[in-house]
């Protein structure tokens, strides 16, 4: 069996994934497995032992509610949330609300298939709001009041749909009734004679997103005046938990003596860290790619380092990112050198976040018993490759991703470079997408033509993205840029060089 952890929201604290370390020891094989939804898997718990499980993670407050099942799953969030230069507020408090709001909800226990909702709180959408059945992108009105642009109906899978834009701005105090109302409508109106068109971006697709609004806005109206305030004053409670720590003010001149002094370290800098909102902090991505490895798997040690570095260096913060790695949202930059010594003692120093080896793949058929295809070893024989190449750091920002069945949950229909695993009368086949974008411009990825078997799979992708490197304008131009302005079919050409010789002939 496996069993998947919820983390709400991406956020753990260190005593959090330290008794996750322990569940790994105590009852599986050593290991987590992180995933796109934020959440963490166990993949060999014994049927027997997952009562003492959920105990264990009761203790820290923790649970395995709606994990599964055709009800409101996770929600995700910015794995920057709280911290992003570019947030206009933190979104967790109302990622904590629907959660609340969600959990057990008499109404939604039996929807017409699962449920997927993101928000985010930054100009930047590291949500990937587009591809969710609901999604919450904060924004501003003309008088400067925070509220959420609401989409509906995106979603990948056997059918990958760009979600459409339901209100342009909703108040914040309207949120809760304005959600409500959504999946009322869905859950009246999806679909259940298939499960494969049962998805709300089957049924926005096929009823129209005129009727859907007019449908959700009668039944806001309906219900809003019911919310009485009460889910404000929760709100607000919430928001209180919330609050930022305690920002301390020092010297950041010893860091940048030691970017100075050790060209790694000033590579890990590079790469793994983004802009803090509070002056003299950097939000850390720690890497769970290391090249060869399987993507997203922390050891129990490797937790257990995470969360003393959240402790000693971090405010007591983590996060778990849909990319399948671990984020400590406030470090200041004086602590930076001594939280890296830590990582690399740990293996997880990895200077790649945002490269080719920084791979989303999914568990594909070493786990998942729906995948028709292998994932996680071509990801590994691409991590590998890359970085005998040692070119990794002259491509650039390129995001793959690979998916081991139609399912998709390795997201590939927005990877720069998506790849899609398949059988084909018993022969593994893999088809390569290109030009997909998971960020506020989301973008479904083409496909680029015939699959490749197994062992053409990687040499194609190399053959890709060094093709790029000669076709892109200079050494600024990213993958998905290049690919934009160009094309399909320069790339196609590198891709299929004996098709495009035969065709000339």
């Amino acid at each position: 069996y496996m069993l998947r952890v919820a983390v709400p929201y991406g956020t753990l604290n260190s005593a959090q994934m330290r008794q996750l370390a322990y569940i790994a020891d105590r009852w599986d094989k050593g290991y987590g497995h992180i995933t796109t939804r934020q959440n963490i898997q166990y993949n060999w718990p014994k049927l027997q032992d997952v009562p003492d499980m959920l105990d264990a993670l009761a203790d820290v407050g923790m649970h395995a509610i709606q994990t599964s099942g055709n009800t409101i799953r996770n929600v995700t969030a910015d794995h920057f949330a709280g911290a992003a230069a570019d947030e206009i507020e933190d979104p967790r408090p109302i990622a904590e609300l629907l959660r609340q709001w969600s959990t057990d909800h008499p109404e939604f226990q039996f929807l017409p298939r699962k449920f997927k909702i993101a928000v985010t709180g930054a100009e930047q959408d590291r949500a990937v709001t587009k591809a969710h059945d609901i999604g919450l992108r904060m924004v501003r009105n003309a008088a400067g009041e925070p509220g959420f642009e609401v989409i509906v109906g995106g979603g990948l899978g056997r059918t990958p749909m760009v979600g459409k834009v339901l209100r342009d701005f909703l108040p914040k105090a309207d949120l809760l009734p304005y959600v409500e109302a959504i999946v009322s409508v869905y859950n009246l109106l999806g679909r259940r004679d298939n499960k494969y068109k049962a998805r709300i971006k089957i049924t926005v697709h096929e009823n129209g997103l005129e009727k859907i609004q007019q449908l959700v806005e009668d039944r806001f109206t309906a219900i809003r005046a019911g919310f009485s305030g009460h889910d404000q004053a929760l709100l607000a409670q919430i928001e209180s938990a919330f609050a930022p720590p305690a920002f301390v003010s020092k010297s950041t001149d010893g860091y940048e003596a030691a970017r100075l002094a050790n060209p790694a370290f000033r590579s890990w800098t590079d790469t793994n860290l983004a802009e803090h909102k509070a002056h003299g902090y950097a939000i850390v991505s720690i890497s769970i790619k290391k090249h060869g490895q399987t993507p997203g798997d922390a050891t129990s040690d490797q937790m257990r380092v995470m969360a003393d570095l959240a402790e000693t260096y971090g405010h007591n913060e983590l996060r778990i990112s849909h990319e399948q790695n671990v984020i400590l949202p406030h470090v200041h930059k004086s602590d930076l050198a001594a939280v890296y010594a830590a990582l690399r003692e740990a293996d997880l120093a990895t200077a790649n976040i945002g490269l080719a080896s920084d791979i989303i793949a999914c568990p594909g058929m070493d786990y998942c018993a729906l995948a028709t295809a292998r994932s996680i070893p071509i990801a590994q024989e691409i991590a590998t490759r890359f970085d005998e190449l040692k070119i990794e750091h002259d491509i650039g920002q390129l995001k793959i991703k690979i998916s081991g069945c139609i399912n998709a949950c390795g997201h590939h229909h927005v990877g720069h470079i998506g790849i899609l695993g398949l059988d084909r009368a018993g022969v593994e086949n893999y088809q390569i997408t290109l030009g997909g974008d998971g960020t506020e411009t989301t973008t479904i990825g083409e496909r680029a033509g015939p699959g490749f078997s197994a062992d053409e799979i990687v040499p194609a992708i190399e053959r890709l993205v060094t093709g790029y490197m000669d076709l892109r304008a200079d050494e600024n131009e990213t993958f998905l840029q290049a690919y934009r302005r160009l094309g399909m079919e320069p790339f196609k050409a590198i891709l299929y060089p004996a098709e495009d010789k035969a065709n000339a002939a």
